[in-house]
């Protein structure tokens, strides 16, 4: 990382001025951020919410700016390497935020922005305190919700983007639903009834706030909404520079994501020829996703597979595993069902109590019928869920909060982290453990079954990356090129093979979340990364040393990780 010289009497005093500056930065931002500090593990956070009135959004983008002019005063030339990588992480950070506010306009353009303030999750799900003190948490926050929407209704522009009111509907309507049965049922066990009474109060009245809020976006928006959620091309450039110091023109991109898309569409009819070429390629992946768990053995199941995928990591030497603590495999939490298939649950990286990590799996509900039953359970067929064990857990994302609660990753490192470095880490996991033989026959001369099998992973895996190659390509167009939100559902039905409702979810997503196609950017970054690295250790090259080495350095920028782990100046722009 030998970007400036080494550290001298200057640069010292340089790194403490930055040093101070950083501290005093993320104070303010988790002051203002309450609920991400619980997350983090910073419990003199809890039970506080965010301040959204104006004169709160002004002060704190005033704050963003404030730290943005000082960062920009100081010599970075006299900053050490290390300070410099931190540097350049905040100065990114800062600039995001600042495109939040002042360009994104996410507090007076996007209803989404309020419909989830009152996300009292983690209080129930991590056991980081007493319940009770937990749930006197949950009531300071839910009686700040009349505070909340009448702030809504006054930051909010006459006219809003249609999708952002739509999403913005549901979720509302889904955290009333929440609070008023799942949340209810969580805290059955507190027997205090001071303090259930004081919730009970306090939760009543948040479900009218919210219900009335999704009746106010219904009635009162709605017959007013635009279609303008596009960035356009300028802006969009910018959010990708300031987010993941991506400077390729968004129409480079979408070159780089066609191509790709075609290359792995290819490859899923290629694995489905080998299974039947007498049927379509989607047919032969509907067949496929017949071969799943039975109700109650989805669990276990999943717990079994998931410990022979860490198992493979081992035997082949793919990446090194700092702590011997298994993910725990279990049932999603009921409370989080309506919003989750399988997900990762870690602990924040400074909890220091609740550190358990869950690798929740949502089962077909009890009452369901048997068609309804069969078809959820289709989703999580033996080839698909180990793709997603494979993302979620092993070498995934559990694997990756592994590595960075082991790194030397400082505090700066740990809480700002890159989209594209999280989710493309993951989803580029899922590729590269197909790559080296995982669901294929070690033999030299596989039989027929195992031939079929192999190709059944990779039909798996090609799938998952089909709806990211979507995603790249749709965040493009319809930021940059004008695709409405019909066109990019089309897009999703030809491309990845959705139906229509699934593929109009991925569309409005598209419209307010133009960063997911940071899944497949940083999927490609980092195989881009890999090669080159290989190329410059030579023989020295393992896949083991490589993903140590990436995972060291917290979750920056690829780009910026690049400057660590490639030597050759001349390399560090060519992230594709």
């Amino acid at each position: 990382m030998a970007l400036v010289p080494l550290s001298t009497a200057q640069s010292q005093t340089a790194d403490a001025a930055f040093a101070k500056l950083a501290e005093d930065y993320i104070q303010g931002y988790l002051a203002w951020r309450p609920q991400s500090g619980t997350a983090l593990g910073f419990h003199e956070f809890d039970g506080k919410l965010t301040d959204l009135s104006r004169a709160s959004l002004d002060g704190e983008l005033a704050r963003l700016q404030s730290f943005g002019r000082r960062l920009a005063e100081l010599d970075r030339h006299q900053l050490s390497a290390q300070a410099f990588y931190d540097y350049r992480i905040l100065r990114g950070a800062i600039q995001r935020e600042i495109f939040g506010f002042d360009q994104m306009q996410i507090y007076s353009q996007n209803p989404m922005t309020y419909a989830g303030v009152l996300d009292v999750n983690i209080y129930i799900k991590r056991d980081f305190a007493p319940l009770e003190d937990r749930l006197r948490s949950v009531t300071l926050i839910l009686n700040q919700a009349p505070k909340i929407f009448a702030t809504a209704r006054a930051n909010l522009a006459e006219s809003l983007p249609r999708p952002q009111i739509e999403i913005a509907m549901d979720e509302a309507s889904g955290a009333a639903d929440f609070l008023s049965k799942d949340l209810v049922d969580a805290l059955k066990q507190v027997k205090n009834e001071k303090l259930m009474g004081e919730f009970n109060s306090a939760n009543t009245r948040a479900i009218e706030e919210l219900r009335n809020y999704a009746n106010y976006l219904k009635e009162q928006k709605v017959p007013k909404a635009n279609e303008r959620y596009a960035l356009g091309r300028e802006k969009y450039a910018r959010l990708l520079e300031y987010g993941e110091m991506i400077n390729q023109a968004p129409d480079q991109l979408l070159e780089v994501g066609l191509r790709e898309l075609r290359r792995k569409q290819e490859d899923f009819a290629l694995a489905a020829g080998q299974i039947d070429p007498g049927k379509k390629p989607i047919e032969v992946f509907q067949a496929i996703q017949k071969d799943h768990p039975t109700e109650q053995g989805l669990i276990p199941d999943t717990a079994k597979d998931l410990e022979m995928i860490r198992q493979f990591l081992i035997d082949h030497k793919i990446i090194s595993l700092p702590s011997q603590v298994r993910a725990q495999v279990t049932e999603t939490p009921q409370y989080l069902r309506a919003t989750s298939f399988a997900s990762m649950d870690t602990p924040g990286p400074f909890e220091a109590k609740a550190t358990e990590a869950y690798y929740y799996v949502t089962p077909p509900e009890s009452n369901w019928p048997a068609q309804q039953k069969e078809e959820w359970l289709s989703a999580f067929n033996y080839y698909t869920t180990d793709i997603v064990s494979i993302h979620e857990a092993y070498p995934g994302h559990y694997v990756q909060f592994l590595h960075l609660n082991a790194s030397p990753a400082n505090k700066l490192e740990k809480i700002f982290s890159s989209y594209a470095f999280v989710e493309g880490w993951a989803h580029y996991a899922e590729q590269m453990m197909i790559d080296e033989g995982f669901g294929a026959s070690s033999s030299p001369t596989p039989t027929h079954d195992e031939q079929i099998k192999t190709a059944k992973y990779q039909m798996a895996q090609a799938d998952e990356a089909l709806l990211r190659f979507c995603r790249f390509c749709v965040s493009i167009k319809m930021h940059c090129q004008g695709m409405t939100v019909e066109e990019a559902t089309k897009f999703f039905q030809e491309n990845c093979y959705y139906e229509q409702k699934p593929a109009r979810q991925e569309a409005m997503r598209g419209a307010f979340d133009p960063e997911y196609l940071y899944y497949t950017v940083g999927k490609l970054e980092i195989f881009k990364l890999r090669e080159d690295y290989r190329k410059q250790e030579g023989a020295s090259f393992t896949l083991q040393k490589f993903h140590d080495e990436m995972l060291r350095h917290g979750a920056p920028p690829i780009r910026l990780l690049r400057e660590v782990m490639i030597k050759d100046r001349s390399e560090w722009d060519k992230v594709f």
